[in-house]
């Protein structure tokens, strides 16, 4: 079993930047895809970021495509979400999310939640 604990988020101006971290318990940590999904009130979970189990891969939503980077470190069992050229449309709760096997982009594929942490970009 994996626990999941973001940290990072925040309120910033658009066109700012804010870096999310996520802190995983166990010894698998590396067994798992990570990724980032993010909801906005009054609409569904939506996948952002994911990266396989090595780092090589990375997958991007195209509305961050350019704007965001996804990164591991499975030495220290976290990943993290680099968002710059922030929008007010980026404006969710974020979501880590673990998953053994390939990157998935359907929230019903994710084996693990973090808690979420909330990003508020204003214009």
């Amino acid at each position: 079993q994996v626990q999941l604990v973001e940290s990072g988020g925040g309120f910033v101006q658009a066109g700012g930047s804010l870096r999310l971290s996520c802190a995983a318990s166990g010894r698998t940590f590396s067994s798992y895809s990570m990724g980032w999904f993010r909801q906005a009130p009054g609409k569904e979970r939506e996948f952002v970021a994911g990266i396989s189990q090595g780092g090589a891969a990375t997958r991007y939503a195209v509305s961050v495509k350019g704007r965001f980077t996804v990164s591991r470190d499975n030495a220290r069992n976290t990943a993290s979400l680099q968002m710059n050229s922030l929008k007010p449309d980026d404006t969710a709760i974020y979501y880590c999310a673990a998953r053994i096997g390939a990157v998935a982009v359907l929230p019903g594929s994710i084996d693990y939640w973090g808690q979420g942490t909330q990003v508020t970009v204003s214009s």
